[in-house]
């Protein structure tokens, strides 16, 4: 029996659809999770067709369960993770169990924003940077020195999703931000805070050559944290920029060694340089799977898993269309009562995708990270102001209910 198995997933966005992807395949799927809720959800996942919860922190128990599933006679093909904290844990886990393609190394580096930045040291689109570490520097001797770069990024080196990433604008905010941060890490990031357009960009690397799968606008909105509120796919990129982003990245990718893989890297354009803000070892998560399959006709999450089957992916574009994704947030905390407009948001033109995430009683926040955010709106068109007119506009017909707290 060809077995997959995929280290945790969240209920939407791509590392869902990858499972569902494995299924199509013709692949039995194994889901290790450590959410207890999930199993209590088991019925609402029919793609998965064997779900084991698993302390994902404890090495000897995931192999434990990987004999348990040799022994039940299923071949495991392929091991692997569409979250982030878990890709390397998969891809090692993989190496050790079945034939992979995948280079593990390059994504342990990704994975860590202090290790890429260490990487990357003195590359011309990487910015500035600091370490601090407690055992070099006392607080005072290292705000002192780094208060002279302010404004500065403060993040944690395993943040995603712009969890525990901070702008700070003065000598205050930015010891209030390492103390924050002290509590859960040994090292904090400082980094030069970039001004200009942002951009996603996709790649899959085959044999060490790297092919950018989508380009992708991003509308940051600062609420508390950097929240990339809207993502506008960009079909028809003229040859000059392209150009320029495969130059770019190539060069970036170069020092990591990857062979064969996945990842995003988000960019800023600053006075006409591409600069790095982060790369991430996978696909991004969230819409990011359903925009290119809207836009370009092409499932990046099935063919992700083609790469590590050592198969060749399909990249071939289908269609162009210019795609944009408008996410839902809110403005108070409080629990969740009801959520309106849905149906009638998904009846405006060129709409192709309405998701709300959080269920009746859970509590919502406005965002401090990506996955505060509440849901989104997918439109497409051949006309990019059109694409995003009509997501914005379905929009402002969700309404959510909260009871403050």
């Amino acid at each position: 029996m060809r077995t997959i198995v995929f280290i945790e997933t969240n209920k939407s966005g791509s590392s869902r659809e990858a499972i569902k992807a494995a299924e199509r395949l013709g692949y039995f799927t194994v889901l290790f999770t450590n959410r207890q809720k999930y199993m209590q959800q088991r019925t609402e996942f029919p793609e998965v067709h064997q779900m084991i919860l698993v302390e994902l922190s404890n090495l000897d128990e995931i192999r434990k369960n990987l004999h348990n599933l040799h022994q039940q006679g299923k071949q495991i093909k392929a091991i692997m993770s569409f979250v982030h904290s878990y890709v390397h844990l998969a891809a090692t886990l993989s190496e050790e169990f079945c034939s992979t393609v995948v280079s593990t190394d390059a994504i342990l580096k990704m994975e860590n924003k202090v290790l890429t930045r260490e990487l990357l040291k003195g590359h011309p689109n990487s910015p500035y940077y600091e370490l601090y570490n407690s055992n070099d520097y006392s607080l005072e001797y290292f705000v002192d020195i780094a208060k002279n770069y302010l404004p500065l990024i403060v993040k944690s080196p395993t943040s995603a999703g712009s969890k525990d990433v901070m702008l700070v604008k003065d000598e205050k905010q930015l010891k209030l931000a390492i103390q924050a941060l002290k509590k859960k890490n040994k090292q904090i990031l400082l980094e030069e805070y970039l001004e200009g357009p942002q951009f996603l960009i996709e790649v899959l690397v085959h044999n060490g050559k790297v092919h950018i799968v989508a380009i992708i606008e991003q509308q940051i909105t600062f609420l508390h944290r950097f929240i990339v509120t809207g993502y506008s796919l960009l079909p028809h990129v003229n040859q000059r920029m392209y150009d320029s982003v495969l130059d770019t990245i190539t060069s970036i990718l170069k020092p990591f060694n990857m062979r064969n893989g996945t990842c995003h890297l988000e960019m800023r354009l600053v006075n006409g340089v591409w600069k790095l803000i982060e790369i991430n070892p996978r696909i991004s998560g969230g819409a990011m799977n359903r925009i290119i399959e809207v836009g370009y006709g092409i499932n990046l999450a099935e063919e992700t898993i083609q790469l590590m089957l050592g198969r060749e992916p399909r990249l071939t574009k289908k269609h162009r269309k210019y795609v944009y994704a408008h996410y839902l947030t809110v403005d108070s905390r409080g629990i969740l009562q009801k959520v309106t407009g849905k149906e009638l948001s998904s009846q405006y033109p060129g709409i192709e995708e309405v998701y709300i995430k959080p269920r009746q009683g859970q509590i919502v926040r406005p965002p401090l990270s990506m996955g505060d955010r509440c849901g989104y709106i997918l439109a497409s068109s051949y006309n990019k102001l059109e694409a995003k007119r009509n997501a914005i506009r379905a929009a402002d017909n969700i309404h959510f209910y909260i009871d403050p707290i």
